[in-house]
């Protein structure tokens, strides 16, 4: 083997030590980055709270970033020193510190302060460092106000806390984590008429984008999946599995509204895959039956959560943002209502 022959062997290999360093070196300073930022606001806490005067603390930083400037440049400016204050008041728990220094970065942090809500900013940090997101990914998922369309927002807030904790700690996803409502589907980029065939294709062709709204532990297993019972085939639109959950999960596409008639055909799915398909140290299968609408009336009737199947709407355009807002902002406020209704009624 001549000399020229072993180089490319050997470039790959100094190249993989070089790849692994330099992830090593960029997560290192990160972390000490993100530490020295929140010491700084600790600093900058310790020495305005000696003063009752907000205008003697807001003349303190802008002086100290002026000094800053001088010696380290625009980072340390008025603007960013604010950032490095409120990251510290936002954050004094000294775990949740260390799950930020470990996984997210600067920009990551930043993108959850403006979150003012401390449940929404614990579910974005838990959420970002479980699915592995970019910061674009994170700042999408914001603008999508994924918290209150997660089914989880309109729980108690101590069942929320205890999933995310869950979740964070042992790696265990609840279902309320995982479901949703609407699903935002509007990157299939769907014409005015469509039909179910349509949907189910232009999913298959855009499969990255429709795994990431629904998490990146969800895996495709089939489409039109056919199951043959008392010699009669049957099929199921979408079948998925989640690693997390640990179980199948059915997804079933109506254009229209939801029907009472679907609850008897996708119970009949998770049935069979149950007896047939389920595998040992798997849940219970669940299905997701995604329709352009739905009556929370006749769905609270039908008791379809016991039956293991959740419904929800679906978008193929994004609405007007102050409307979307408006609309998933009130049925978190109703849905939590509902619970202290609930709540007083057993007392």
């Amino acid at each position: 083997m001549t000399e020229l022959e072993n180089i490319n062997p050997l470039a790959n290999k100094v190249s993989t030590l070089i790849g692994v360093a330099q992830g090593y070196v960029a997560k290192t300073v990160n972390k000490g980055m993100v530490l020295l930022y929140w010491n700084i606001g600790k600093t900058i806490q310790e020495e305005v709270v000696k003063y009752d005067r907000a205008e003697y603390g807001e003349r303190l930083v802008k002086n100290l970033g002026e000094q800053l400037t001088i010696t380290y440049g625009r980072g340390y400016g008025y603007r960013n020193l604010l950032r490095m204050l409120s990251f510290y008041r936002d954050f004094q728990d000294t775990e949740i510190v260390t799950t930020l220094l470990s996984q997210l970065s600067w920009s990551h942090i930043l993108e959850i302060l403006k979150q003012k809500e401390p449940i929404k900013r614990e579910f974005y940090i838990t959420m970002c460092s479980n699915e592995g997101w970019s910061v674009r990914e994170l700042s999408g998922r914001i603008d999508s106000m994924l918290f209150e369309r997660t089914v989880i927002s309109k729980k108690p807030e101590d069942t929320i806390y205890n999933d995310l904790k869950k979740l964070r700690d042992e790696k265990e996803m609840s279902v309320d984590l995982f479901l949703k409502d609407p699903y935002m589907l509007d990157f299939l980029g769907l014409n005015e008429t469509y039909n179910e065939a349509d949907l189910e294709a232009t999913i298959l062709v855009e499969l990255q984008q429709f795994i990431l709204e629904f998490g990146s532990d969800f895996a495709f297993m089939a489409r039109q999946k056919r199951i043959t019972i008392d010699e009669e085939d049957y099929y199921i639109d979408l079948l998925f599995y989640h690693r997390k959950l640990k179980r199948l999960v059915v997804i079933e596409l109506k254009l229209g509204k939801f029907k009472p008639e679907h609850k008897s055909q996708l119970e009949l799915y998770l049935r069979w895959l149950d007896k047939y398909e389920k595998q040992e140290g798997e849940n219970t299968p669940i299905g997701l039956l995604l329709c352009s609408e739905k009556s929370d009336k006749m769905i609270e009737l039908l008791e379809l959560d016991k039956s293991g199947i959740h419904v929800a709407t679906y978008l193929t355009e994004l609405p007007p943002l102050a409307l979307f807002q408006q609309k998933l902002q009130q049925s978190v406020i109703e849905a939590q209502k509902r619970l202290n209704t609930q709540a007083s009624t057993k007392q």
